[in-house]
């Protein structure tokens, strides 16, 4: 398995939806007609006519509403299968959120604390260290507090991630496995190779084993926190991390095309993926030869699912709807609202790659409104330029869709999909 190496510009374009200021929303067209969003029909157009990827797909809709789904473009460039509403993409770091709220489920069940001690699931971290020369070693004090839920959820845990740590940790983890993330069968140029801990469990415990790089709830650091939470929700539960999610997220909702793993009778709407390298898109994990088709090592849950847009609309949907989709409901409404809500203490120095946002269940919270966007908006996006955000001041839900991990192309599709949003309204 080839580990996820991402520059952190790539994770700034992906943190929000931003817009052009906007008056209310007027919906020009029925749901399913893409004139309701002409201008974000124009980017997914733009984006394939310049040949940055063979296919890209948005999907746009007020309040509960039924959807517009947006699309351009074929699968791969040697693939000539049109996109469409149930084609697959590879989500990444859009999982995080999904995790955050299967956890919220669990807080709502009583079968977790939001403040509560990580150790009572994971006794790996029953006393956890801090790095003290983090440029040097990995010598370490006791930490000033235990690791919470509530810390995983927001990042704010004291964790590390390949694809922002540095020094002797970031050599521990790629050492010990702690790579919860895949990207290809083939070993890329560029990107080392390391082999990811073989069972969530395992995982667990060999975090568990080594120093943070902050005090629990002193800073925000992206991390592999909801990765760690996939562990803590299986212990908390009794079912492994994807069956649960499978049972209390994606049955209910209707998401039939949402995998850790693409089943052989969905491979034909699997899609590529793509870097830009040299000037040029070239494909990094084709369709027919995704290392999506392979069971993981276990269920990431920070950048392991792949999914449709029809289904990300429902998951969005049912966010919007705070925690429903019309008589379905998989959570109370004020679990939902506090999942959405800015989870991050008062006294936690709050450094997101985008300013003005807070953070939720897994996924970012706009504290700050810009561009027309509404205070509270809650979303993520992906490694490979995907986007979601719900918006329930402005009544808006949106998606964003293409297969890119790169920060070196010439244009940022997330940044363009979130302003056409807005400004097509």
């Amino acid at each position: 398995m080839t580990q996820m190496i991402l520059d952190r510009r790539q994770f700034v374009a992906s943190t929000a939806l931003a817009g052009a200021a906007i008056a209310t929303p007027v919906w020009a067209a029925k749901a399913g007609k893409t004139s309701v969003a002409p201008r974000a029909q124009a980017v997914l157009d733009e984006w394939v006519a310049k040949k940055l990827v063979p296919g890209a797909a948005a999907s746009i809709a007020k309040g509960t509403g039924p959807a517009s789904f947006l699309t351009a473009g074929t699968a791969a460039f040697d693939y000539a299968a049109a996109i469409t509403p149930d084609s697959l993409f590879r989500a990444y770091s859009m999982t995080k959120p999904v995790t955050g709220i299967a956890a919220m489920l669990l807080i709502e069940d009583g079968k977790l604390g939001m403040d509560q001690n990580i150790a009572d699931f994971i006794p790996a971290f029953a006393n956890p260290q801090v790095l003290t020369d983090p440029d040097k070693s990995l010598a370490g004090r006791p930490a000033a507090g235990p690791i919470r839920v509530r810390h995983l959820l927001t990042h704010t845990a004291g964790l590390g991630y390949n694809i922002v740590t540095k020094g002797p940790l970031l050599e521990a983890y790629n050492k010990m496995g702690i790579t919860a993330g895949q990207v290809s069968r083939h070993r890329l140029p560029g990107l080392p190779y390391f082999e990811s801990a073989p069972t969530l469990e395992e995982f667990a415990n060999r975090l568990g084993s080594l120093p943070l790089i902050a005090d629990p709830g002193q800073r925000w650091s992206y991390s592999v926190a909801l990765d760690l939470l996939g562990r803590v929700i299986e212990v908390a539960s009794g079912m492994s991390f994807d069956a649960f999610l499978q049972k209390r997220i994606f049955e209910p909702l209707g998401m039939t095309n949402t995998f850790f793993q693409v089943p052989d009778a969905a491979k034909a709407r699997m899609t590529t993926n793509h870097a830009f390298f040299g000037g040029a898109t070239i494909p990094i994990d084709k369709w027919n030869d995704s290392v999506y088709l392979d069971k993981p090592p276990f269920a990431f849950g920070g950048s392991g699912l792949v999914s449709s847009m029809r289904d990300w609309d429902r998951f969005a949907q049912m966010l919007m709807g705070e925690g429903a989709i019309g008589k379905t409901r998989i959570m109370k409404a004020e679990t939902a609202r506090w999942g959405m809500s800015n989870l991050v203490h008062p006294d936690t120095k709050m450094e997101s790659f985008v300013k003005g946002q807070g953070f939720g269940a897994g996924g970012r919270v706009t504290l700050t409104s810009q561009y027309g966007e509404g205070v509270g908006s809650f979303g993520w996006g992906g490694a490979a330029s995907t986007i979601f955000a719900v918006d329930r001041v402005r009544q808006i839900r949106s998606t964003g869709w293409v297969q890119l991990m790169s920060p070196n192309a010439p244009q940022n599709f997330v940044e363009q999909i979130g302003k056409a949003v807005y400004a097509s309204l």
